[in-house]
């Protein structure tokens, strides 16, 4: 009797795969602060399913023919946000957050997202724009405009991770840059951790915590001045360029 091992010798190979694959897609979380307020890009699904429904911007991975092999996740991401955002790749950061796989996420079929989060300056986000497969395309604040359970698919549940991952590194990292103009006051700077993190921060602990990003070379001052109170503030800005 042929054992396993020379059972599975016997079988021709082939360069095709013979067994079910599941589609891929990417979906985006787009966040940015505009008016001191945390806000979510959305858009109008304008194709069944949840046709008139508002969700996450995102698309399929292409799939290569003949010899093509297709392009990468974050290759597929940062054509996606580009796309639905209008913005040009690489003026917007980028992070894979992760990837969703429940059975029936997807009424089309068995579909696995990876999903990211993007970071947009204020100052960008009036240029954003909906992508073509888009019947509308909006910021939507997420503590009194977004209602999770209208989101299209598993959205909602894509959307709170993201918050909370955005939330969670707001102190630890840089990502806090990526919400601000290319230059900012103290007070710009701390409005975005306020923002994000839903809660005040100390004013004198906050500077004190500025002057140690600019020993560590963290952030730089600028030139110019900011008129945000009784008199001129300084600006600074991010040691590395933003896009």
């Amino acid at each position: 009797m042929a054992t396993k091992r020379s059972a599975a010798a016997a079988r021709p190979r082939s360069s095709e795969l013979d067994y079910p694959r599941p589609a891929v897609t990417v979906d985006i979380v787009v966040f940015t602060i505009v008016d001191a307020d945390l806000k979510v890009l959305l858009v109008e699904r304008g194709l069944p399913p949840f046709e008139g429904c508002w969700a996450l911007p995102g698309g399929f991975v292409r799939v290569g023919e003949g010899g093509e092999r297709g392009e990468d996740l974050e290759a597929a991401a940062t054509r996606e946000l580009a796309e639905e955002t209008g913005l040009p790749a690489g003026s917007v950061y980028l992070e894979q957050l992760y990837t969703f796989g429940a059975a029936e996420r997807d009424p089309r079929g068995r579909v696995i997202t990876v999903a990211y989060y993007a970071l947009v300056r204020p100052d960008l986000a009036p240029f954003v724009e909906g992508g073509s497969d888009a019947s509308a395309a909006r910021w939507w604040s997420v503590a009194s405009e977004v209602q999770p359970s209208a989101l299209a698919f598993d959205h909602a549940l894509i959307l709170d991770m993201a918050l909370e991952r955005v939330r969670g590194k707001i102190d630890y990292t840089n990502i806090a840059f990526e919400l601000v103009p290319p230059t900012f006051s103290t007070a710009e700077l701390r409005a975005v951790h306020e923002v994000v993190k839903g809660r005040a921060y100390d004013p004198a602990n906050f500077r004190r915590r500025l002057r140690r990003m600019i020993t560590d070379g963290v952030i730089v001052e600028a030139p110019g001045k900011r008129i945000t109170g009784r008199r001129p503030a300084k600006v600074y800005r991010f040691a590395r360029p933003q896009g």
